[in-house]
This record gives C-alpha cells, structure tokens and sequence, in this order.
C-alpha cells in the first residue's frame, strides 16, 4: 500500500514539525506571548503556564510523530502500529486539549484529520502483506 504509507509519511512529518515548531516557544516563553495566546486559555486547566504543555506537546506530539515517521520510512518492523498509536495520541490531545481550553478552534479539526489520516493508513499498513 504505497499511498497509506505516503499518507502516513506526510501526515506524520506535519504533526512532528509542527509539533516541534509550536512547542518551543511554548517552553521557552510560558506565558504564551510567542503565539498571543492569552493565558484565559488555560483558566479551566490544571496549568499556570503553558509550558506543561508545551513539553507534553514537544514529546507526545513531536518526538514520538518524529520517531514514528523515521520508523515508516526505514520499513522497520511493526511500523503501522507505530502510525496507529501516533493517531490515537493525537485524537487524545485534541480531545484533552479541547475540553480543557472549552473551545473548538479550526485548527482542531485539521489536526483531528491527520489522526484520522493516520490510523486509517496504520491499520491498512498493519493488514499489507509483507515480501517474503
């Protein structure tokens, strides 16, 4: 299946990107001043600032989709299971992330397409038959 596997890769590249690219200033500058992201965000949260999140966010979303995507492109072993579990962290986080902010942004639904994007593509990749 070359196209789940494409979908797979680009997919995971844009979350581990801009997973990445988002997170930093998260960690760097809590208060959330880097994206003008106001701290009411966080009122229903458990969080002060948001660089919690911002390192739940580098690792969840960014390193483990990094790890994953490297994983895909090299073919190692069980590597649609590793773009399954990426999707369902990320159908997570949205979930998690929306009923603590208590808004639904648009950027939510183009993250919960790419989750939905890659655990169709990991469950096709798990059911291809590997060349003996």
């Amino acid at each position: 299946m070359k196209l789940a596997r494409w979908l797979a890769i680009i997919a995971l590249a844009l979350l581990g990107i801009s997973s990445v690219v988002g997170a930093i200033p998260m960690i760097v500058d809590p208060d959330g001043t880097p994206w003008r992201m106001p701290q009411s965000l966080l009122d229903s949260s458990p969080f002060d600032s948001f660089l919690i999140p911002g390192i739940m966010l580098f690792i969840a979303n960014g390193v483990l989709s990094l790890a994953s995507l490297i994983g895909v492109v090299r073919k190692d072993p069980g590597y649609g299971g590793w773009v399954i579990l990426q999707g369902g962290v990320l159908a997570l986080w949205l979930a998690v992330e929306v009923a603590m902010i208590r808004h639904i942004l648009d950027v939510h639904y183009l993250y919960g397409g790419l989750a939905v994007i890659m655990i169709v593509s990991g469950i096709l990749l798990k059911r291809t038959p590997r060349p003996a």
